[in-house]
């Protein structure tokens, strides 16, 4: 401490003058300063005294600014040192009093915080010296924090996300900030508001200072709103809960079409086969336009796709992101996100509905999806389709011939979880790998939606004017055989649907594969897959003694032959 302290003052020495040289008096005509405008004194005069130097290099900051903004400056520098004329703090609080519209309106922020420190300081109220001392405070430990943060290779305006959330101890045995019920960031600046209020000359700074603090989405307080938010949606409708209670109504525009069309979008970093193979079975099912949005280049997509009358290809590259004014996001959901509110916001150009979905996803239904949609009410914004997922074949590349449904729908009894999977149910909500969720298709034309992963939004909050299309489903190759599954788990555990996350249960599929993994190894991993994944004839009875089994016409590598004329060796 003894260290910090010679530091801290070890530039504390007054700021000296050159004979006839001073301040200007308490009693001067700060009217007339006003109405001055800064100029850089000539460079000799910087020589003659400490005051002077000061003056100059004052001067060469605020260069053709008002006078009273270097009259404030100056009162500062030598407020900060040991000693200063005797009615230096005096002018200064008269300068506050009187004229704080003037320098509010043309201060910079670093010299309001400078300002502040000054009232901390020098004060001549309790309030002023409290308020002053503590927003100084403040501000020069977000400045600590700001500029360690920059290290982290994160813009300022840009949270962390929930799931990266470290497990230790915070210094000084404190406990960590809670951020669903925490009240820490509203108490501190709104004590530091009430404060402020009871004294006139430090109110309009203090309260100036905090209105920006607020406002700037660049700050911790922001960053720690965005992840409220986002806490409280994963708690109030985590990715498999989609009974939503929280949102707004969306007033539908326009009249439903009488044949309503349907198209799809997905950002997709797949192989040329898969892309195909998600195309050519969509128009044939009967699509009318497909959006591609390529996550990275690809030639051989591009290739097949870019003339196609019936599909939009988007490359994603650099340009792209520039283009839209973005940088490129690190999240992949995020991506996936973007890339489907803009296709929104043009659809209707080609569609009435659209859906997100993923290149590993299929539209499964008994009927035609004009003739349901037909059905819809016109007062919905969208609907869901609840997903189905794939029994994985042995055979990598080979596709799958049957679905399991999700042992959470309607009229099924909370034990077929355990029933259909005895030894791992407990830990599989709905016996799924991935989202119980299902996808969204929302109706075009709507205004700006945002429309998510699983979710139709409108300003920051859920739509909720959507419904549940009945034997519709969202087919999901999530596993299609174990070679696939061993080779997407580390990107799945890490960034995908098996990651674990603060806020999870024990008993979940992220901590089992962890835990499989980690202490059976393979065989472990194997044994979860052949019970809750792999097609047998056991696993497809015990499903369809539960009605959970889903055996549709599916036959997407004929649909590349038919849409495109290409046959699977070629």
């Amino acid at each position: 401490m003894a260290g910090i302290l010679d530091q801290m003052n070890a530039r504390r020495a007054p700021l000296s003058f050159a004979e006839g040289e001073a301040l200007p008096t308490l009693d001067c005509d700060l009217e007339a300063i006003a109405r001055t405008q800064v100029s850089v004194p000539a460079d000799s005069t910087r020589k003659l005294s400490e005051n002077a130097r000061k003056i100059w290099e004052i001067a060469r900051e605020l260069e053709g600014q008002n006078g009273l903004l270097h009259l404030n400056a100056l009162l500062i520098a030598h407020l900060r040192k040991r000693g200063q004329p005797a009615h230096t703090a005096a002018l200064f609080l008269r300068l506050w009093t009187e004229h704080s519209d003037l320098l509010l309106a043309e201060m910079d922020l670093r010299w309001k915080v400078s300002s502040l420190t000054t009232f901390g300081d020098h004060g001549t109220t309790l309030a002023q010296r409290s308020t002053g001392l503590a927003m100084s405070t403040l501000f020069g430990a977000m400045k600590l924090y700001e500029s360690e943060r920059l290290y982290s290779g994160r813009e300022a305006d840009r949270p962390y996300t929930l799931d990266g959330r470290a497990s230790g101890p915070l210094p000084l045995e404190m406990n960590a900030f809670a951020l669903q019920d925490g009240g820490l960031d509203a108490n501190l600046i709104g004590r530091l508001w009430d404060e402020a209020g009871s004294d006139p000359v430090i109110r309009p700074l203090a309260h100036d200072m905090l209105q920006k603090l607020i406002d700037d989405p660049r700050t911790v307080f922001h960053r720690l709103h965005r992840l409220r938010a986002r806490k409280l949606r994963r708690g109030d409708e985590t990715e498999d809960d989609t009974e939503i209670e929280k949102g707004v109504t969306l007033p539908v525009r326009g009249l439903a079409a009488k044949t309503p069309t349907w198209g799809v979008v997905c950002t997709t970093n797949a192989p040329l086969l898969e892309v195909a193979r998600f195309v050519a079975y969509h128009l044939e099912i009967g699509a009318k336009h497909v959006y591609i949005y390529l996550d990275a280049p690809d030639q051989d997509v591009s290739a097949l796709l870019s003339d196609h009358p019936q599909v939009t290809l988007t490359v994603c590259d650099a340009a792209y992101w520039k283009k839209n004014g973005k940088n490129r996001p690190d999240a992949h959901q995020l991506r996936q996100t973007f890339n489907a509110t803009q296709a929104l916001k043009r659809a209707h150009e080609h569609v009435h509905w659209l859906g997100h979905i993923d290149t590993d996803e299929f539209i499964l239904s008994s009927r035609k999806l004009t003739t349901v949609l037909k059905s819809v009410p016109k007062d919905l914004a969208g609907v869901r389709l609840y997903p189905a997922e794939a029994l994985a074949v042995g055979t990598v590349g080979q596709l799958p011939k049957h679905f399991k449904l999700r042992t959470t729908g309607d009229g099924v009894p909370p034990s077929a979880v355990t029933e259909v999977y005895p030894t791992f149910g407990s830990y599989v909500r709905g016996g799924f790998l991935s989202h119980l969720a299902g996808k969204v298709f929302a109706r075009t034309g709507q205004g700006n939606l945002r429309l998510a992963i699983h979710r139709l939004r409108i300003k920051g909050e859920d739509v909720l004017n959507v419904m549940p299309l009945e034997d519709v489903f969202v087919g999901h190759l999530h596993a299609s055989d174990w070679d696939s599954f061993l080779e997407k788990l580390d990107f799945r555990q890490t960034k995908g649907s098996y990651r674990v996350k603060s806020d999870d249960a024990l008993k979940n599929i992220g901590h089992l594969l962890r835990y499989l993994r980690e202490e059976e190894g393979e065989d472990g991993l194997r044994l979860f897959f052949s019970e809750v994944c792999e097609d047998s004839p056991e696993l497809r009875a015990r499903l369809k003694q539960h009605g959970l089994l889903l055996s549709p016409k599916f036959d997407p590598d004929g649909a590349v032959e038919r849409v495109f004329g290409l046959t699977m060796s070629g």
